[in-house]
């Protein structure tokens, strides 16, 4: 929290509270002039329909939505994976970026919570770009690898799952990015976390995916298969390119 000129404490609006910066107000701002502004009203919608579920913390942050929805264009994304849906936030600007005949394999444990964002993806016209599969993702992805006809089949890939499991994830996510594609992986910054002393006062989910983060991070530091960037948009998301 920070104040303003005549001491009124300022707090972001945005759901979550993602931002790493370290002033609200500047966040807000960001989120005033540049996000809201241009954000599709199918997200805006999804955004407030997500605020109101008790677990809102997991959604995408606005602005690392806009980001995404960018990035896919810019690599002109056709084929994509999306570990870890909630519901759907990311999903859908993954959806709205991709050509007509664009593919998502959204991959999640819980489909309730994907059906809360359904009826708002499929008025947007682009449920059917999404295949939906419920369950653990592991398994699915350890039959993929195994299948020659997927390796080097995805475009990109965002994960924005359990953390634990990341560097399970990347081991097998690397054969199925094609060359020149993209993996992002999200929440890389964990809520500052990563440079907090270790007597301090964390929550206690914060406390336990710490450790699997920073095994994440310094994984893909030393990764030769990939080139990476990692930066602070959101709660952080590190974007490794397939080199070899």
């Amino acid at each position: 929290m920070v104040t303003t000129g005549d001491s009124q404490p300022t707090k972001h609006q945005e759901v979550g509270h993602k931002s790493l910066l370290q002033s609200d107000a500047l966040y807000q701002y960001i989120l005033e002039t540049s996000v809201y502004p241009r954000e599709p009203q199918a997200m805006k919608e999804l955004r407030e329909v997500t605020a109101k579920h008790p677990w809102n913390l997991m959604t995408t942050s606005a602005d690392e939505g806009q980001f995404l929805n960018l990035l896919l264009k810019l690599i002109n994304a056709k084929n994509t994976m999306e570990i870890g849906v909630y519901t759907g936030y990311s999903l859908l600007s993954t959806a709205l970026a991709l050509p007509e005949d664009g593919k998502i394999l959204a991959l999640d444990i819980n489909r309730e919570n994907y059906e809360i964002g359904l009826p708002i993806i499929e008025k947007a016209g682009v449920a059917h770009k999404i295949d939906f599969r419920e369950g653990p993702a592991l398994p699915l992805l350890d039959q993929m690898v195994k299948d020659v006809e997927f390796h080097g089949s995805f475009d990109f890939i965002f994960v924005d799952a359990d953390k634990d499991n990341y560097l399970n994830y990347h081991k097998r996510l690397i054969d199925l990015v094609k060359i020149g594609g993209v993996i992002g992986y999200d929440n890389t910054l964990w809520n500052g976390s990563l440079v907090a002393p270790p007597d301090a006062p964390l929550r206690k989910y914060v406390r336990y995916y710490r450790d699997f983060v920073l095994e994440l991070n310094k994984a893909l530091a030393v990764d030769p298969r990939v080139e990476i960037c990692q930066l602070p948009v959101g709660d952080g998301i590190t974007l490794c390119r397939r080199i070899s």
